[in-house]
């Protein structure tokens, strides 16, 4: 399969170096407004350095990687599927659910599949966790508890990765838009929400320094959820089920899992503690670079699939992408007037 990869910075960069390693795919074009670092992913190969986004497209491809900043999303993404492309897009999707749904409903229309960059789907703990779950290890689930977060406005180096109205929001727009999508991921699907968002650190008008919110699927189970740029240990996410029979814990960084399991509820306890010293390690001597690029090895293995027409996948689609929008504008406006927000169920993309 021919990808193109449009927008080359570090999150391009690590996509572009997953296409020029796997057998099944070949890089065939990259653009960014940066011709130096569209250069260095082009890495030696025969790929087409465009000149400017019109170029781009006039190479022959089958997909694009778009991993440009959110608010030039949308016209990047039209125009790949009006171009009958297959559509790989970081998260958040763009800056808006209704900008998102429009998206989606081009996908569908040019019947192409549509991968959103969920990658912490495909980390260990998480892995670790969905499977513990899946074989009962915990009994029948009762809720979750969802966190991640870290100091804020510090770690930007752009304005526009945390200024309303371009980055979509604050705390649940950036980190916290892995949680939620986590936590649909876990619960199967987020049919209410129910929040509140405050801007009383940062001040950035549009921007919530965090994010309170219980999400709820359709048959019940609740999670709590917290988004923040105020944590003062810095970077950091968990998400822990329990259920009648024991508790499963995934947290980064560093790669950990904590697993709880109990014969009946009140029994006595066993408990497992999964460390990843090799990622710790590895993290350590060439940075947390290297675990993102061995899960976008995987995506990019699952998106290969969904372009087959599979749907049995972990990869997060477009309607995941959506969900994450539409909640993270249901607790701005939950916290508005008090109400809780109901959501349509979604589920996956048809094929």
């Amino acid at each position: 399969m021919r990808i193109g990869v449009i927008g080359t910075g570090k999150i391009g960069q690590l996509r572009a170096t997953t296409i020029r390693e796997h057998a099944g795919t070949s890089l065939a074009a990259v653009y960014d407004v940066n011709a130096d670092s569209a250069r260095q992913a082009a890495g030696g190969t025969k790929a087409v350095v465009a000149a400017s986004v019109d170029a781009f497209f006039d190479v022959p491809m089958d997909a694009v990687v778009i991993s440009t900043p959110v608010h030039v999303h949308d016209d990047t993404c039209l125009t790949a599927f009006a171009r009958g492309l297959h559509v790989l897009i970081e998260k958040p999707v763009t800056n808006t659910a209704a900008s998102t749904r429009v998206l989606v409903e081009a996908a569908l229309a040019a019947k192409r599949a549509f991968g959103v960059g969920f990658n912490l789907r495909y980390y260990p703990a998480i892995k670790f966790m969905h499977e513990a779950i899946g074989e009962g290890k915990i009994g029948t689930v009762d809720h979750f508890r969802v966190f991640g977060g870290h100091e804020g406005l510090p770690k930007f180096a752009q304005d526009w990765e945390y200024k309303a109205p371009m980055s979509g929001g604050g705390a649940m727009w950036d980190v916290g838009i892995h949680t939620t999508d986590l936590t649909r991921y876990f619960l199967g699907e987020i049919t209410s929400v129910y929040g509140i968002s405050t801007e009383r650190v940062w001040k950035v008008p549009g921007s919530e320094d965090n994010a309170m919110a219980v999400f709820k699927n359709p048959g019940g189970i609740a999670a709590s959820y917290q988004a923040t740029w105020t944590e003062w240990k810095g970077y950091g996410f968990f998400i822990e089920a329990y259920g009648d029979k024991g508790m499963v814990r995934a947290a980064y960084a560093p790669m950990r899992n904590t697993l709880i399991t109990m014969n009946e509820p009140g029994g006595e306890r066993a408990k497992t503690e999964q460390y990843y010293l090799e990622a710790m390690v590895r993290e350590k001597l060439f940075s947390w670079k290297t675990t993102a690029l061995q899960s976008f090895r995987e995506e990019l293995d699952d998106f290969l699939k969904l372009v087959d027409g599979r749907r049995d996948l972990t990869i997060a689609d477009g309607y995941a992408g959506l969900r994450a929008a539409e909640v993270a504008e249901a607790v701005r406006y939950s916290s508005r007037t008090g109400e809780a927000v109901t959501l349509p169920v979604l589920g996956r993309m048809p094929a």
